[in-house]
């Protein structure tokens, strides 16, 4: 693997997350050195807490930065985007500083796909787009973006930013983890008429692609969107879904007019959107860059959390 020289420890932030829990034992048994960085850790403040965090970072040679506040089911903040912006924003400046101090040499920043929007339509989202984020998360993370891109200049600090899709895979959280409810238990679902087209990441997937980003030479500078390289229409993903989990698909159709005025009438229409709009991802820039290929297939993946979800629902009894 090119890179220039040993980068020493990575630090990883949100280390105990749905995708942190993943990456570190993959950092370690591929022998790289390891420093989770904690919570409380980057809640600390004043200077007390800006020196802990600058000596947690000591001797790493790269972070990969994944805590961040991610879309909330049940929003109840007064004011969503300004607190998206503390923790997405404030807070990874505030690591990205402490780590310039420490000496870090490399900050991989996980940003979203949400930054370029969240409908490609009939296009196929390269990562050159003019950004154009629409949800309080997205804009949060378009705004840390933009700060670290001068911090970096500033500082000389090799800026590595991913924009994923939706992650998927074992342990996973949020809408994913609604839909693996909404199959197992067999409600039906009238989805059947979407004909859209969207792309995911597996979770082992997008951090193989992370501890590239940290160690290779050529992914220095540089803004990537990263996915399976499959994409799926909502209908066959549902489909996909119930055969992991050895259930029957209750996939039927239904006029989509009829679908969006029930979910206007049902304040829902945000999460319809989601289920019947596209969102495409052309990752071949970041396999030429780094020679990066996926390990595991989309169907293969997602097969694989259905039988983990099903595997959860058996060992506890229920389906909650």
């Amino acid at each position: 693997m090119p890179i220039e020289s040993s980068p020493g420890a990575v630090a990883v932030t949100g280390s105990t997350g749905f995708i942190g829990s993943v990456l570190c034992p993959m950092l370690s048994s591929r022998g790289h050195g390891l420093t989770a960085i904690r919570r409380e850790l980057l809640e600390a403040s004043g200077a007390v807490g800006a020196a802990r965090l600058e000596q947690a970072l000591a001797g790493a040679g790269a972070v990969i930065h994944l805590a961040a506040r991610a879309h909330v089911m049940n929003e109840d903040h007064a004011d969503p985007l300004a607190e998206y912006r503390r923790v997405n924003l404030a807070s990874t400046i505030q690591i990205a500083e402490a780590a310039h101090r420490a000496g870090v040499r490399r900050f991989v920043f996980v940003s979203s796909i949400g930054v370029l929007g969240n409908n490609s339509g009939d296009r196929i989202f390269t990562g050159s787009e003019e950004p154009a984020p629409i949800e309080p998360y997205a804009i949060s993370k378009w705004d840390a973006e933009r700060e670290l891109r001068a911090l970096a200049q500033k500082h000389a600090m090799e800026l590595v930013i991913v924009r994923p899709p939706l992650v998927y895979g074992p342990r996973v959280k949020g809408n994913f983890l609604r839909l693996l409810r909404l199959v197992h238990r067999g409600v039906p679902l009238p989805l059947g008429s979407v004909r859209n087209r969207r792309s995911y990441v597996g979770v082992e997937n997008l951090c193989d692609f992370l501890i590239l980003c940290a160690f290779h030479r050529a992914a220095a500078g540089r803004v990537f969107v990263v996915a399976d390289g499959e994409d799926v229409s909502t209908p066959e993903l549902l489909r996909v879904l119930a055969r992991g989990m050895n259930v029957p698909s209750r996939v039927f159709h239904c006029p989509l007019a009829l679908l969006r005025l029930a979910a206007s009438l049902g304040g829902r229409r945000a999460e319809l959107h989601r289920l019947t709009s596209s969102l495409r991802v052309d990752a071949s820039a970041a396999r030429a860059a780094l020679g990066w290929q996926p390990q595991t297939g989309l169907e293969a993946g997602l097969i694989d959390m259905a039988r983990w979800f099903a595997g959860q629902v058996s060992a506890r009894g229920t389906t909650t």
